[in-house]
């Protein structure tokens, strides 16, 4: 007995979507930084978002524990302040579990960047105790937070 593998996966698989970012809010993330919800993977604890950051804007020292991070720079600039090079338009960042790091945006230009992240984000004090953390479930619910605070209509991202 032959099985159709295309009924399978659409029987079973999720449905194709086209989502189109500019209809989604920019929510804040702390000073000068915003994000983007593109998707939020509950099951796998991954999630895809636009990262915006201000001239002179940064995000404070943080830890990947639980999976990789992929960026891809479509704005601006930024670099790490425990790295040497700079991220600019078209540049592709991979960070592995565990990478610790500190992103800044130097001068008055704004930066974009896309984010795919996995597991959790852990934010660290000066002797790297961490403070707060962010995962898949915490990005969740400051969108639809702030969406209701806002008077937006949440778009499910969810799958």
């Amino acid at each position: 007995m032959a099985v159709d593998v295309t009924q399978t996966i659409l029987d079973l698989g999720l449905p194709d979507q086209a989502i189109q970012a500019d209809d989604l809010p920019w929510v804040p993330q702390g000073d000068r930084v915003w994000f983007k919800p593109l998707r939020f993977d509950l099951a796998n604890g991954r999630w895809v978002n636009l990262l915006k950051v201000t001239g002179q804007g940064k995000v404070n020292r943080h830890r990947h524990a639980g999976g990789q991070v992929l960026g891809f720079v479509t704005q601006g600039s930024w670099r790490y302040l425990e790295r040497d090079w700079v991220a600019r338009p078209g540049t592709f960042v991979y960070e592995p579990p565990g990478d610790i790091h500190t992103l800044v945006v130097e001068g008055a230009e704004e930066m974009q960047t896309l984010f795919l992240l996995e597991g959790v984000i852990q934010y660290l004090d000066d002797d790297d105790n961490v403070i707060s953390q962010d995962d898949v479930f915490t990005k969740l619910e400051r969108y639809l937070a702030y969406c209701k605070r806002e008077g937006i209509e949440p778009k499910d991202l969810r799958f």
